[in-house]
Parts: structure tokens; C-alpha cells; sequence
């Protein structure tokens, strides 16, 4: 590290420890390299091989500006974008990363401010670039940060593309450059973000102006949680002349990269809309609309009586997707396809097979949304919409990747039809059944915790258990395994890898309800064991009821470890 790390801050850090005598803090973070994969890379920003930092931020981008010189014809003539968001070190890694591409005579396409994420997927394919990078960590915590890259398609990347490049970037790190003093003037970067920017924000106003209703579109609570959405948002709502419905959460309106006012700087958080309640409160609003801080993410709020009600992932998905699915021709309602992820919600799948519309299933993901959202349109397909439960939609008219500000004004129109979402969302629960969704996590911190987890379970049943918390299991995929019970030759139709651990259960009904699914997955990007638990009912309550009876026993049989740690705002559904 001492030997190619320039940066003063980073080298005074590894000095500090070995004066210190830190052995092992210093094998943590020397002793092992920070991982590449399909969502590149995210990890706590700190001296080391194991973190992000100016050293692998340069060896990250010339690796990747190998492969791409060695893989894309035309790689350095067409570029590559590259944008960032507001959090500590974005920009200097941003230009860092525009120094090596530069160095290997790429051009840059460059963002010259901050960003919403979706604006460098967004710019892909117009700009012709072969690739985009974005430097973000999305809604993780103040320290960390990341590096996003995107094919030519404007999508993630996805694998085996993911350990081609992590393989270049392993042949590639001898720093070729520190220097961005001369960053500004080279004729190899080529300031763009006026023009897409502008392009951007005409799209996503085209695309929404036939269904808004403007006069209609009530007041609302905005909160880009310290992040970079307000600019975003305010343009977007400029455009379509309804720029005076909002009201902005001042502390939280400009970026500030230490999140001050939150615990997490993620919408599904307890206490991350606190502040958005009480502006709403104050103004007497009744709708709360929030992005994370990169902003590729949305949330939705609403007061209902005198009670708020947050709505989940789930929930916004099934509404945007109902709404859009409203608005299509009748003749071709069976030409139009939705896709959801393995984890979310089976509601949009029950409205589709009443409605005869089509929805497909993916791996979790938008590099796995996006890229099956090309392969069905390349084959002559619609594909109107997809979403995943953690807050992300994408509408594919625009970009294939998630974007809050889209979904944000996507969901404006929806309002101005309907009037009070909820009220909505409850009559497609009276129209197409009670889905409840009760999705929560356990910290990890030790790897072994989670690998001792999945073997325990993996080992309850050959090829899986008969019973699970006394019901009966219906059907039983473990993509770690490569193995469905109820596929024919009992090989799933979705990709399996030994590499992540995902299971998921299907429960015969029990006296409260009409079934449960629930599936558990070794988070990709941070140290949790996700659980996504869905339960039938014939009413909300039943159907709440079901989710939360099942959660408690599987606490008690399953995840009956002190190293595992629950997801605090679920403890109180749980006593």
C-alpha cells in the first residue's frame, strides 16, 4: 500500500497503525482486496486493499479500461461516462477514475456536477459511450462509497462480464497516474451534463404528460435525505408546471454527506421520514414523497385519518404497475409485460393473471431487471414496467435501471387519478386479494454466522423439509443448490450459483390464512441475512396476522443465534 499509495490521508492511516503496533487491523484491511462483482464496488472508505480508497479507485479504473480496450472495438473513441453523487470523496474518486480512463487514451464523457444515479445508465446508449461509471454507495451509511459500472446497454453488468474485469484489475495495479491537475483541460474529457441532463428531464416529462392530471396533483412533503434528488425532482415538476405542489424537508433538503439527521440514510429505515412527518404535520400535508440520497430509490408516505401510513416497496410496486397497466390499449393488454424480482410481491403476478397481462420473474436485482428487460424487448416484447421490493422501479420508456424521480412522478400522476393511494391500494386488495409483505433483516457481522445459518438449514430435510414451523412445504427452491421441487427435472428456472445463498419456501395455509412464501438471502453488499415473508389472507388483518406468526416461529427455530441481530423496528411487531 506504501508503495503505490499516494494519497497523504490513506498513507498517514496505515503509518498510524504500524506505529501502533495494529497487526490486526492491518491484515483486515492489507491482508485481503476489496471484491469486484456485478454491483462493482461498495465498502467503507479507509486505507487498504479491503477498502475504498484513491489507490483502488486508479487500479479499479485501469483494469476496467483494459478490459474494455480489449473487448469493445472503438472503447477509447466512443468513452466512457462517468458521474457522481454527494458524498465524501465522490467527486476526488470520480476524477481519479476520469485520470486512468484519460491515461489510457478513453475519452471521459463528464458529469460535472452531482448526479441522481439514473443519469449515467441514462446517458449510455444516446452518448454511445462503451461504459458508465457512477461513484455512489446509494442509501448506505456516511462512510462507505462505491464504484457502479454499466455496459453499453445502459444496464449493470452483470456475470461473467463482472469476473473479466475483476481479473483485468488484478493484471493492472501498477498506478498509471495520481495526477488530475490537468484533468479540466485535457481534450480527452468532454463535458455533457447540460445536454443529457436537458434530455433527461424532457423524457421523463413526455413520458408522464399524458396521464397527469396537473390540476389535480395534490400538495406533498419532499425529502431527498441529504441527498442529491431535490434539484432533480423540483426540474422534473418545473416541466410539468406543478413546480408549486412541493414542500421540502429543509434540513434534509440540501446534500450533506454525514446524513446528520438520520440514523440511516435509507427511506425504509425507522426514523428516516421522521422529519418529513413533521414538516407534513406543520403544513398540514397529507402525502410524503422521499428518495434516497443517490436518488435511484422512492418512498411514499401517506396520512390516513390521523395516522401515517409508510407504504412498502411491495405496495408502491403494485400500484405504479397497476396504474400503467390501467393505461394500456385494450388489444394490447397481452402484449404488455412487467417484471418483478424473486423477492417481491406476488400481487402484480395475481393482478396480471386476472387482467391478462404478463409479468416474468428475475433474480434480485436491476442488473438482472434491466438486462432481461432488453432481451424481451430485442425479441419484439413490451416491457412497461419492473420493480423490486427495496424501493426500486424502473420504467424501461427511459432507463433500464431503477430512478426515483421517474417513480416519484410516475406516482404524482397516479394521485391526481385516484386521489388517496391507500384508499387505492385497498381496493385492489378487495379486488385481488390480501397480499401482505413483512420483509425484514439480521446483522451478520461474522460471515461464518451466515454460512453456519444456511448449512443448518440446508440440512434440515433430502432434498428439503417435509414441515417447516409445523405447516407443510408446498415447494422448496435453493439456488445455491440448483434445485426447485417443482420444476420437472427439479433445476430452477432462474440461475443458481453456489456462490450466493438464496432459499426460498412455500407453506401450505394455515388457519388465519390462504398461504405463505418466504425466501432468505445472503445480502450481496452489506453484512445481513435478508428475509422477505409474504402471506395470502382473506382480509388485511388475517393476512398480517399469518406473516407475523410465521416471522415469530422462524425466529425461534431458525435464526436462534446470538451473532444474528434483528432488524430493531421489527422487534416490537414480534412481543
Amino acid at each position: 500500500m506504501l508503495t503505490f499509495g499516494k494519497d497523504a490521508v490513506t498513507r498517514f492511516e496505515i503509518e498510524g497503525l504500524l506505529d501502533k503496533g495494529q497487526t490486526l487491523e492491518l491484515e483486515k484491511i492489507l491482508g485481503t482486496r476489496i471484491g469486484f462483482g456485478t454491483a462493482g464496488l461498495r465498502a467503507r472508505m479507509q486505507a487498504g486493499f479491503a477498502r475504498l480508497n484513491s489507490l483502488t479507485i486508479i487500479q479499479t479504473s485501469q483494469g476496467l479500461a483494459e478490459y474494455l480496450l480489449l473487448t469493445c472495438p472503438g472503447a477509447a473513441a466512443k468513452g466512457i461516462i462517468i458521474g457522481y453523487d454527494a458524498r465524501h470523496n465522490s467527486k476526488k474518486f470520480a476524477e481519479l477514475a476520469a485520470a486512468a480512463f484519460i491515461a489510457k487514451g478513453i475519452n471521459v464523457l463528464w458529469y460535472e456536477d452531482i448526479v441522481h444515479t439514473p443519469m449515467v445508465p441514462y446517458g449510455v446508449k444516446p452518448l454511445g459511450a462503451v461504459a458508465g461509471v457512477m461513484i455512489t454507495a446509494s442509501h448506505n451509511p456516511a462512510q462507505d462509497n462505491g464504484y457502479k459500472v454499466y455496459g453499453s446497454n445502459g444496464c449493470q453488468i452483470n456475470s461473467p462480464e463482472d469476473a473479466a474485469i475483476a481479473a483485468s484489475i488484478l493484471e493492472n495495479l501498477d498506478p498509471v497516474t495520481w495526477d488530475v491537475g490537468q484533468l479540466h483541460s485535457s481534450p480527452l474529457l468532454r463535458p455533457v451534463l447540460p445536454l443529457m441532463k436537458t434530455k433527461y428531464l424532457r423524457e421523463v416529462s413526455g413520458f408522464v404528460k399524458e396521464y397527469l392530471k396537473a390540476t389535480s396533483v395534490p400538495s406533498f412533503v419532499y425529502t431527498p435525505l441529504h441527498g442529491v434528488g431535490l434539484q432533480y425532482m423540483t426540474a422534473a415538476l418545473e416541466q410539468l408546471s406543478i413546480g408549486n405542489r412541493i414542500t421540502a424537508v429543509q434540513q434534509q433538503a440540501q446534500p450533506d454527506p454525514n446524513f446528520p439527521t438520520v440514523k440511516y440514510p435509507n427511506p425504509e429505515e425507522a426514523g428516516a421520514l421522521d422529519l418529513a412527518i413533521e414538516t407534513a404535520d406543520e403544513h398540514g400535508v397529507r402525502l410524503i414523497l422521499a428518495n434516497d440520497p443517490d436518488a435511484d430509490r422512492f418512498a411514499v408516505a401517506e396520512k390516513v385519518g390521523d395516522q401515517w401510513q409508510q407504504f412498502t416497496g411491495d405496495q408502491v410496486g403494485a400500484l405504479l404497475g397497476y396504474y400503467l397497466f390501467s393505461h394500456v390499449i385494450p388489444s394490447d393488454v397481452r402484449n404488455c409485460i412487467m417484471l418483478i424480482s424473486a423477492v417481491s410481491s406476488q400481487m402484480l403476478a395475481e393482478i396480471a393473471a386476472k387482467e391478462g397481462f404478463q409479468v416474468s420473474e428475475t433474480l434480485t436485482g436491476f442488473k438482472w431487471l434491466g438486462n432481461t428487460a432488453l432481451a424481451l424487448e430485442k425479441a419484439g416484447n413490451t416491457v412497461t414496467f419492473a420493480y423490486e421490493e427495496a424501493l426500486g422501479y424502473m420504467v424501461p420508456g427511459i432507463v433500464h435501471d431503477k430512478d426515483g424521480v421517474t417513480a416519484a412522478v410516475l406516482f404524482l400522476c397516479a394521485v391526481s387519478d385516484w386521489g388517496s393511494p391507500w384508499e387505492k391500494l385497498l381496493q385492489l386488495y378487495d379486488k385481488y386479494g390480501y397480499f401482505y409483505t413483512l420483509n425484514t433483516y439480521w446483522r451478520s457481522p461474522q460471515v461464518t454466522a451466515t454460512k453456519k445459518l444456511f448449512g443448518r438449514i440446508q440440512r434440515l430435510g433430502n432434498p428439503f423439509p417435509v414441515t417447516v414451523v409445523g405447516r407443510r412445504v408446498l415447494r422448496w427452491r435453493d439456488l445455491s443448490k440448483n434445485y426447485d421441487s417443482a420444476t420437472p427435472n427439479n433445476v430452477p428456472v432462474l440461475p443458481s450459483s453456489t456462490d450466493s445463498q438464496m432459499i426460498t419456501c412455500w407453506l401450505g395455509s394455515g388457519s388465519l390464512d390462504q398461504g405463505i412464501r418466504f425466501t432468505i438471502r445472503a445480502s450481496g453488499t452489506e453484512p445481513k441475512i435478508k428475509i422477505y415473508l409474504e402471506c395470502q389472507g382473506q382480509n388485511y388483518d388475517k393476512a398480517k396476522a399469518g406473516a407475523v406468526d410465521i416471522l415469530h416461529h422462524l425466529r425461534q427455530e431458525w435464526f436462534d443465534d446470538p451473532d444474528l441481530i434483528l432488524e430493531e423496528k421489527i422487534l416490537d411487531l414480534l412481543t
